[in-house]
């Protein structure tokens, strides 16, 4: 039987709805919810599955029977935004393909999915993370442990996984990963105290970052404007809005952070206390180099970061109402005189990826 048979209005025809909804609660447990994955979300997804699956066996002349469980097809399977529509759609009021193409792009912001262009068609894939298909690592967890970035073996990598902050805002951004590597790089030789890493023990690879800008005192106008004017490593100016004083300035009182992430499978509750009280420590050593330093300014630009801008004092000063981001402000000193594990203890993404208690 062709892909051709497989049309995605007849969706519960191969896979009833009631299975459908079996997967979405499983999707949604708080041991396993993917960040952000809400249930209207992990409806679509599901639905989005079942149907590259299809898809994926049809292709194979396979004769297709319903399906009673989902597997993970490997590759690529095209799916236009049509046919995403017709799925996601199928008994409702007609969506538009944007509409759908907006869904995808939220799923692959997610996690849940990659995309791609061959040249003719979208091609989706979706991604076997544990989260996902409910396996569990079989063997020991990671330890990890704070470092200093290095540009040459973590620039690429830290970058591919910052670029998914700015889907939530910008979802084309094709070429991101690339200018960010190479900004980071830049920072890297002006100010390398600045820039720390969350790092496995096990293989070296970075999988949390961030960034700490000291800002030049010229720049400081720049935290009372629209953040968009500000935007950076996400924009395609070459000229850098904020300039970055040299330390010995006893005029610059301000840092921007300017990245702040870890990357999605290990934003768990240990590891954001690991990172967040070595940015303290960061913090400390930077006021050896600019003894005034006293403002923390960051920037609102993705909803799961800005629950732990919140939890660790960070309010929200000059929104931003082109793009729906602001401006967020904390003083330095209130900020390292925190208890981190008391301070994110009430975090709720936070509580369901740690399955426990906050010891």
């Amino acid at each position: 039987m062709s892909s051709k048979s497989v049309e995605p209005e007849q969706i519960e025809r191969w896979f009833p709805r009631d299975r459908q909804l079996s997967y979405v609660a499983r999707l949604i447990e708080p041991s396993r919810r993917l960040v952000g994955l809400t249930r209207c979300r992990a409806e679509y997804f599901v639905r989005l599955w079942a149907y590259l699956l299809l898809k994926h066996l049809a292709s194979k002349e396979t004769q297709l029977e319903p399906l009673s469980e989902l597997s993970v097809p490997k590759g690529f399977i095209s799916c236009t935004h049509r046919e995403a529509a017709r799925l996601f759609y199928a008994g409702k009021e007609r969506g538009s393909d944007r509409a759908a193409g907006m869904i995808i792009d939220k799923l692959v912001a997610l996690g849940a999915i990659d995309k791609v262009f061959d040249g003719n068609t979208i091609c989706l894939q979706i991604n076997p993370t544990p989260q996902l298909v409910g396996s569990e690592p079989k063997s020991d967890p990671p330890q990890f442990k704070l470092d200093a970035f290095d540009p040459r073996t973590d620039g690429i990598l830290v970058a591919n996984f910052l670029a998914q902050n700015y889907q939530w805002m910008n979802s084309n951004i094709t070429a991101a990963p690339h200018r960010i590597a190479r900004l980071l790089r830049q920072w890297a030789k002006q100010y390398p105290k600045g820039m720390r890493v969350l790092r496995r023990c096990d293989n070296f690879q970075p999988v949390g970052f961030y960034l700490f800008y000291p800002t030049a005192a010229r720049s400081e106008p720049n935290f009372f404007l629209p953040p968009r004017l500000s935007l950076h490593l996400s924009s395609t100016q070459e000229q850098d809005p904020i300039a970055m004083a040299e330390p010995g300035d006893l005029d610059c009182t301000s840092v921007l952070v300017r990245s702040w992430s870890i990357d999605r499978p290990y934003m768990k509750y240990s590891q954001v206390c690991q990172l967040l009280e070595d940015c303290q420590l960061t913090l400390q050593q930077m006021q050896e180099d600019f003894p005034n330093l006293c403002d923390l300014y960051a920037f609102s630009l993705h909803p799961i970061l800005e629950q732990l801008a919140v939890a660790v004092g960070f309010h929200k000063t000059y929104p931003d109402v082109v793009l729906g981001i602001s401006w967020m402000y904390q003083s330095i000193d209130r900020f390292q005189a925190l208890d981190m594990k008391t301070a994110i203890a009430s975090v709720e993404f936070l509580k369901e990826s740690s399955g426990s208690g906050r010891g």
